[in-house]
């Protein structure tokens, strides 16, 4: 560590809770180099080798992060991977050319991974062998810590005092070979992440929330992967114009086709056709190619194949028979919209509305973001079918059967054991 960086380290938290600090921070110190440079990339068998001996001889806490191609390449698969920790440096792993990271992730088993939003890497990082069995999440502990700002940069700013280069976040991370620039900024993502956890860790401990974080951070690491998204072609952005079936039918075989041509090609599904474009198109149901091309996001550079294919969609919903139309929207699992409350059932509409109150209240006391204080599903379900009788125990029953977790229990549930109970 340079001279520079233990004078920021030696400062640590630059904001605590939240709270305004006492005096104006210093500028933050721009973190430009790696401490041991930009690493090579490994991509084949014997440095990889290496780096998982080098790493489960290491000490203490992994950071791992992962960068995609988001918005560039189909799906959420991982193109580069980087990972930091005492006695091993860093290391960026390309997964092109090393598919298989299990042997990595089984050499980590029972070390805690240090992550920055986790739940956004996880999938990509399962994807390709490694699952942590623990984790400390840095931007989910800086939420419950109170700060206001927990992107990396922020975080690291406000409680590191080093100012990280964002710029490559949004790259195409597929491209091959990986410019320099690029690699030095996805070094510099783990260089700090053992630092940031160990201060975040010291703040909530300060106030005494750090056994509220682990319990979160142990719930991610143990949830088990997320289901397919039902109807994901509902999706679709501009949906809410279409309202008869027959056109949900035209968003609904353009998005299929549009998926399997992207899937098909590797590309993301945006590149090869718009959710403008097929909103469009649902609306005017085209008679032909012809009629298609004249709406906009269609005709302009698209071959007439393409075009084709696209008519063949929206002709394939013409056609259906009325009894295998889609209906016009999911029927949502729960409650009704909290809007209805008032018409439909006015005592949960007063429920609802003092448990928001207290909860709202509570939150801000405790520095922290309502939504990690407690879910606002979970606090609609309870409203709208509280227990039959109202004690702790059934109230607490009924958090829990909603996924609440055993610390938002503790600080909830004497907030709606009163509000549900109307008389009181």
């Amino acid at each position: 560590m340079t001279d520079a960086q233990e004078t920021a380290a030696d400062t640590s938290l630059r904001t605590t809770g939240g709270a305004p600090p006492d005096d104006v921070a210093p500028a933050p110190i721009p973190l430009l180099e790696p401490r041991e440079g930009i690493p090579p990339v490994v991509a084949d068998d014997d440095a990889l080798a290496q780096v998982i001996a080098d790493f489960a001889a290491g000490t203490g806490p992994v950071a791992v992060d992962a960068e995609r191609a988001s918005g560039y390449r189909y799906g959420q698969r991982a193109y580069l991977v980087q990972l930091r920790r005492e006695g091993a440096g860093s290391a960026l792993i390309d997964p092109v050319g090393c598919p298989d990271l299990s042997g990595l992730g089984q050499a980590l088993t029972g070390t805690e991974w240090i992550l920055h939003a986790a739940t956004q890497d996880l999938p990509c990082l399962r994807d390709i062998g490694m699952t942590p069995t623990s984790l400390f999440d840095t931007e989910l502990a800086g939420r419950l810590a109170g700060f206001p700002r927990v992107g990396l940069g922020a975080i690291v700013e406000n409680v590191l005092g080093y100012a990280l280069e964002k710029g490559h976040s949004a790259v195409d991370w597929s491209t091959r070979p990986l410019p320099d620039p690029w690699l030095r900024y996805a070094a510099l993502d783990v260089e700090l992440l053992v630092d940031l956890r160990n201060a975040l860790e010291e703040e909530l401990d300060r106030q005494g929330k750090l056994e509220w974080a682990l319990e979160e951070f142990a719930a991610i690491a143990s949830a088990p992967p997320a289901p397919p998204r039902k109807d994901p072609w509902r999706r679709t952005s501009g949906m809410h114009k279409v309202r008869r079936r027959r056109q949900i039918a035209v968003v609904r075989e353009l998005w299929t086709a549009r998926d399997q041509v992207a899937q098909r090609r590797d590309i993301s599904p945006g590149k090869v056709l718009g959710d403008a474009a097929i909103i469009e198109a649902s609306l005017a149901l085209p008679v032909n190619v012809q009629a298609l091309t004249a709406l906009p996001g269609f005709g302009h550079r698209m071959g007439r194949r393409q075009l084709e294919q696209w008519q063949a969609a929206v002709d394939r919903a013409k056609e259906l028979p009325e009894s295998e139309l889609p209906q016009p929207g999911q029927q949502p699992a729960g409650p009704p919209p909290p809007r209805s409350w008032a018409d439909k059932d006015p005592a949960a509409a007063a429920r609802l509305s003092a448990a928001r109150t207290a909860v709202s209240e509570l939150a801000e006391r405790l520095h922290m973001p309502q939504e990690n204080l407690i879910t606002p599903d979970t606090v609609r379900r309870v409203c709208w079918e509280p227990p039959k009788v109202l004690t702790p125990d059934t109230v607490e029953a009924a958090l829990s059967a909603h996924g609440a977790r055993h610390w938002q229990i503790g600080q909830v549930g004497p907030l709606l054991l009163r509000a549900l109970d109307t008389s009181a």
